[in-house]
């Protein structure tokens, strides 16, 4: 087997690789729309051939427009007759890792991009799908990407039910420093696995700037940003509406922890619902970790509809 970069001469082999029907894919259709956006460049795009130069497999990774690295593999599939998927797809990730790393410090990855895959809600149902999942998850582990984390993706349109906000709350726009302090009292004590795995190698203080910052680079705008307030101007949590290239996203909402368990989540998501759906968005996407069952259930409650679920593999935090 021969592992190679694509370049724009394989754009047909690529965009006609059959699609996994047991996972979400790229198809051929949002292939051409990616390259067009620099969302997916060939240098991130990788194939495997036979002997005889014929398409066995392939590999797309995304980022963003601006992204000197790729962000996440969006992307991994190998031909049902080839043997030991997963040492071969292991021996990929491993060489496409590599070549992401530059002798140009600027254009360096301390981490390899972490690997989504895209599965029905119940997929552990189905034996055919597990299978599927099963030889890709140890691909990537041999590949350093040995940390798991289960997502629910959630969904809301026009057409859902719109949540109600009970009054109890006051929103304003705020400061970056009450923001960064936001950040770092509510990931006391959070069920977030992400955060919780980032506090276990920073301090919460880089953990909150670190969390400014990304939502700061997405797509969203920061004056979509609010603190939510008791009517005595007392803070209680805060939201971070934000995007994707694709649609308007929840983004992140916490409530401190001298508040937890008084239903104020519901209140903060129906906020960010309002904020998109009043600026027209006619798609709002979320995700919570499946382990987050109260984000779960307040998501339920406001709504919004479970699309698909996400398994999220990547290198351990150091």
């Amino acid at each position: 087997m021969h592992l190679r970069p694509a370049t724009a001469g394989d754009l047909d082999a690529l965009a006609t690789f059959p699609l996994d029907p047991h996972l979400g894919g790229v198809t051929a259709d949002r292939l051409q729309e990616e390259l067009t956006a620099g969302r997916i460049r060939w240098p991130w795009s990788w194939l495997v051939t036979d002997d005889d130069g014929t398409v066995v497999g392939r590999a797309l990774w995304w980022g963003r427009p601006e992204s000197t690295a790729p962000l996440t593999l969006d992307c991994l599939h190998l031909l049902d007759h080839l043997d030991d998927r997963a040492a071969l797809a292991g021996d990929l990730l491993r060489r496409a890792h590599g070549s992401f790393t530059t002798h140009d410090p600027s254009t360096s990855t301390a981490r390899p991009p972490e690997y989504q895959l895209t599965l029905p809600p119940h997929w552990r149902t189905n034996p055919a799908t597990v299978d599927a999942v099963s030889w890709r998850v140890q691909a990537a582990a041999d590949a350093g990407l040995s940390e798991q984390l289960e997502r629910l993706r959630y969904e809301w349109t026009p057409d859902d039910p719109a949540p109600q906000q009970s009054g109890r709350l006051r929103f304003r726009a705020g400061e970056e420093q009450e923001f960064l302090d936001l950040f770092e009292r509510c990931a006391v004590d959070t069920l977030d696995v992400t955060t919780r795995r980032s506090l276990a190698v920073l301090n919460r203080a880089a953990q909150a700037r670190d969390d400014y910052d990304f939502y700061l680079s997405c797509p969203g705008e920061r004056d979509w940003w609010r603190i939510a307030t008791t009517s005595e101007g007392e803070p209680v949590g805060f939201v971070v509406p934000s995007a994707t290239p694709y649609a308007r996203n929840v983004g992140y909402l916490g409530v401190l922890p001298g508040h937890r368990g008084r239903g104020l989540v519901d209140d903060l998501l129906a906020e960010v619902t309002r904020i998109h759906a009043e600026a027209g968005a006619q798609r709002i996407t979320a995700t919570t970790d499946v382990t987050n069952a109260p984000m779960a259930a307040a998501f339920d409650r406001a709504g919004y509809r479970v699309t698909e679920t996400r398994l999220m593999l990547e290198a351990p935090v150091t």
